[in-house]
């Protein structure tokens, strides 16, 4: 019957998704252990902060210029309409540092790097030289998942201390110079709303983002199989699922930080 294989097929997908979340758990608690214990390289950590944080600042700083200031166009145009014009500052700062600036930070860094770690790992993979480094006694957490893991998790909340900025002074601009909002109320208003506990929750929910896409894409490229095709289909998927994952996470964090 058609719907016994439909069903079929969605007890299968379900399947996989758990025993996904339940191999990268198992790669998370790994990386944990190794730290613990001090197993990391500081060269190649380093590097991967240089390839995560500093080759990511352009697109992550354009793209939180301009929707800062789409954003300012769309929240200063309607609060000017009921009087409210004042409120524009404070509100586009707390939208910055509590959802947009981390989103932004998240969904960029998502998109530039998990793709090139899961094609960088996956093609290691296909090509047997992970098999090659393991058969030498090397750890693959030491030398491939932990640094990139904790650059991950250290660069995106500095990434997302400049994303905030750049929204900001993004929105500011529109907001004063075309909306023709006052620049002092603008500053004072968001001065007096915007509290330091908003700026740790965003940044904080970053580091959280860091940790899910090096973990999500440092496993997607160890277990790539079928050769350049495969590669592929690992990063394609590999994206996806840190996307997903950082809405879904993005959302409880924001429950437990706001409510």
């Amino acid at each position: 019957m058609p719907y016994e294989k439909f069903l079929e097929q969605l007890g299968q997908k379900v399947e996989d998704i758990f025993a996904g979340f339940g191999y990268v758990t198992i790669l998370f608690l790994k990386v944990l252990a190794n730290l613990f214990q001090g197993k990391m390289s500081v060269k190649l950590t380093l590097e991967q902060m240089v390839k995560i944080g500093v080759e990511s600042l352009p697109l992550a700083l354009t793209t939180s210029a301009f929707v800062g200031m789409v954003f300012a166009m769309q929240i200063a145009g309607e609060f000017t309409k009921f009087g409210a014009g004042k409120f524009v500052g404070g509100v586009m700062a707390i939208a910055m540092a509590r959802e947009l600036g981390p989103a932004i930070t998240g969904i960029v860094v998502a998109a530039r790097v998990a793709a090139a770690i899961t094609a960088e790992i996956g093609t290691m993979k296909v090509t047997e030289q992970i098999d090659a480094l393991q058969a030498l006694g090397a750890t693959v957490e030491k030398y491939l998942v932990i640094p990139r893991f904790i650059a991950t998790t250290i660069m995106l909340p500095l990434l997302t201390v400049l994303t905030i900025l750049t929204g900001f002074w993004g929105s500011y601009l529109v907001a004063v110079y075309i909306i023709k909002i006052n620049p002092t109320q603008y500053l004072d208003n968001a001065q007096y709303m915007l509290r330091t506990w908003d700026i740790w929750c965003g940044l904080i929910k970053t580091a959280f983002f860091g940790m899910i896409i090096a973990i999500i894409a440092c496993y997607r490229g160890l277990n790539t199989k079928g050769g350049a095709k495969g590669v592929g289909e690992a990063t394609t998927s590999s994206v996806v699922t840190t996307l997903i994952a950082l809405f879904i996470v993005n959302y409880f964090l924001s429950v437990l930080f706001f409510k």
